[in-house]
């Protein structure tokens, strides 16, 4: 464990166990206190896009687009119909004045990452605690079981020109990772198969996600969103699967019933 490749397992651990505490406590208790930790991963995400995408660093207009973020996803959960949707589109474009590396990118992501914010709301409201410790358990699981087994087997690289470190045999076992999460939440809860291929399908696009993420920061020159959290660099980059993951679950949600008993 004492190798280059492992070099940021102890400050990844750390972070993470931390992370699973307030994350936990935020999950479970739900009301004000989920909707803070939301709305404070929110902000930091969307103030770091804004400053990796910027003409520099330090500046107050990504600071500006942190707060508001806050304020549009609140104003969403006030309104409904088209001005909800203008309010999630808001930060987007705003970020399109001035200088701006990759525009369009950034409008899309910016939008996605709101989104996925709602979502992760509107999930937790619908459906109780059960929903999110699913999803968080299956993306970090598939995280998890990628980085071991993609750093220990290697093998062929998924997209060496945007994520070096990517292996075929690190994604598949964050499939099976997935797979195991779905198998454990339907035998304690046993209301559907449908965690049987929904866990790996958000797995997949956690996955993409993951993808996006390194993509974006290899076109504008960085290497981490931010070092706000050591060991796994920004909210970005830790939290950039889940943004998928809740989107697509969002989206399906509407589609299908999900096998939660909700709230």
């Amino acid at each position: 464990m004492t190798s280059e490749k492992w070099q940021d397992l102890r400050p990844r651990v750390l972070m993470a166990f931390v992370m699973a505490i307030v994350g936990g406590v935020a999950v479970l208790s739900g009301g004000l206190t989920f909707k803070l930790l939301v709305l404070g991963s929110l902000a930091a995400m969307m103030w770091e896009l804004a400053e990796i995408t910027g003409p520099k660093a330090g500046s107050k207009k990504a600071f500006a687009i942190a707060v508001l973020s806050v304020v549009s996803l609140i104003m969403v959960g006030e309104v409904s119909g088209p001005i909800a949707m203008l309010w999630l589109f808001s930060p987007s474009l705003v970020l399109q004045i001035g200088p701006r590396k990759l525009r369009l990118w950034v409008f899309l992501y910016g939008f996605i990452i709101i989104a996925s914010c709602f979502g992760l709301m509107a999930l937790r409201n619908k459906f109780g605690f059960e929903v999110i410790l699913w999803l968080v358990a299956l993306v970090a699981v598939s995280d998890i079981a990628g980085y071991f087994v993609g750093r220990s087997l290697g093998g062929v690289k998924v997209w060496p020109k945007v994520s070096p470190k990517k292996t075929w045999s690190g994604t598949v076992a964050g499939w099976i990772g997935a797979i195991f999460v779905g198998l454990v939440f339907f035998w304690i809860g046993a209301e559907g198969y449908e965690f049987l291929w929904l866990s790996p399908l958000l797995a997949l696009s956690g996955q993409v996600g993951d993808m996006v993420q390194s993509a974006l920061k290899r076109a504008v020159g960085v290497k981490d969103s931010s070092n706000l959290l050591p060991g796994h660099g920004g909210f970005l980059d830790r939290f950039d699967a889940l943004i998928f993951a809740v989107l697509l679950l969002s989206f399906l949600s509407h589609l299908m019933p999900l096998p939660f008993s909700g709230v």
